[in-house]
């Protein structure tokens, strides 16, 4: 009887966790539901109850399915070698700590999970005003194993929050970066579900290869951000240290500088390119200068753009004419 009441329950939750809603659905529109895939998975993993793997996958086929891909590039997820195969990975010990530290640390009743929740309904409903034909997906939490950050699929985005345990998290120190492990905590996830939404929404047109075509790109979607989220700058949106954006502002000038005078704005040259896009700092122009430099200054045309047209954010996204924004933001830093 236990093992049937144990079904039961297992059964009630799933529903619960990940009874897919999306956004505008709610009695209260001021906070997103979050689908949470990530309990309803690891339910079942404990379990190992055929039972609940049914109502997990009726409840959450998609991100059963998506996370088979993303996880083991497996399309084929009905089987019960894959069933397996994803036991055996959250299994394994190191993963299965992770695993129960990722959703103790961002329990249903948690005040970091009810900040996000709110903070990405009040996100999302202005984002809506400024972008009427955006679409608002619906939000879910998972766990990867410290793999990709974020799951796209049409209408949906789900967020590793394994992710996201703190900078200081133990597991952490052995596998990240320090410039990367600054990004890895709970007040980032709102921007990064707002950034990937925004790019899935709004994909890249441009040249790949072309500095300013990734720069104009980059710095459009970091001014929505701060257009829709409230009190939010360009290093809130970035996670800058006030010491790194600083010496980010006070260099504007040589940066562009450079740019020009080492002509990168038009170079087909991809590698010279994304080394302005990197995380880690830009010591391809000097030791002292935070990375992402093609994201700020793109940041800082589009920014002079708007002020100087007088464009709405339609307008904006529309324009997908990086040299137009360049000539007509008039930007002289």
């Amino acid at each position: 009887m236990r093992v049937v009441r144990l079904s039961i329950f297992l059964i009630s939750l799933v529903f619960t966790n990940c009874h897919r809603k999306p956004f505008g659905m709610l009695e209260n529109t001021d906070t997103v539901h979050i689908n949470r895939f990530d309990t309803a998975l690891y339910y079942w993993i404990q379990s190992d109850d055929t039972t609940y793997l049914s109502s997990v996958k009726n409840a959450c086929g998609d991100m059963f399915d998506l996370l088979g891909r993303a996880l083991f590039q497996d399309d084929n997820t009905q089987t019960a070698e894959y069933n397996n195969k994803l036991i055996n990975y959250f299994s394994e010990p190191t993963l299965k700590a992770l695993y129960k530290d990722a959703i103790t640390r961002f329990s249903p009743d948690s005040t970091r999970t009810k900040n996000i929740s709110q903070e990405l309904g009040v996100a999302f409903a202005k984002l809506k005003s400024l972008l009427p034909q955006i679409q608002i997906p619906a939000v879910y939490f998972h766990v990867s194993g410290l793999q990709q950050n974020f799951i796209v699929a049409d209408s949906l985005i789900s967020c590793s929050i394994d992710k996201y345990l703190g900078s200081d998290y133990p597991l952490y120190q052995d596998y990240f970066y320090d410039y990367q492990l600054k990004n890895m905590i709970s007040s980032q996830i709102v921007n990064d579900y707002l950034t990937v939404w925004l790019k899935s929404e709004n994909p890249f047109q441009g040249r790949e290869n072309i500095l300013l075509d990734r720069m104009i790109y980059e710095g459009k979607i970091i001014y929505l951000i701060t257009a829709i989220t409230k009190n939010t700058t360009y290093n809130k949106v970035m996670n800058l240290t006030d010491d790194e954006f600083d010496r980010l502002k006070n260099n504007e000038s040589a940066l562009w500088m450079t740019i020009i005078e080492r002509k990168h704005l038009y170079t087909p040259d991809i590698v010279t390119t994304d080394k302005y896009f990197l995380s880690s700092p830009a010591t391809f122009l000097s030791n002292q200068t935070p990375g992402n430099t093609g994201s700020f200054i793109g940041f800082r045309i589009v920014q002079s753009y708007i002020n100087k047209t007088k464009s709405d954010c339609r307008d904006l996204m529309k324009n997908n004419d990086s040299q137009d924004i360049l000539t007509k933001s008039k930007y002289k830093p």
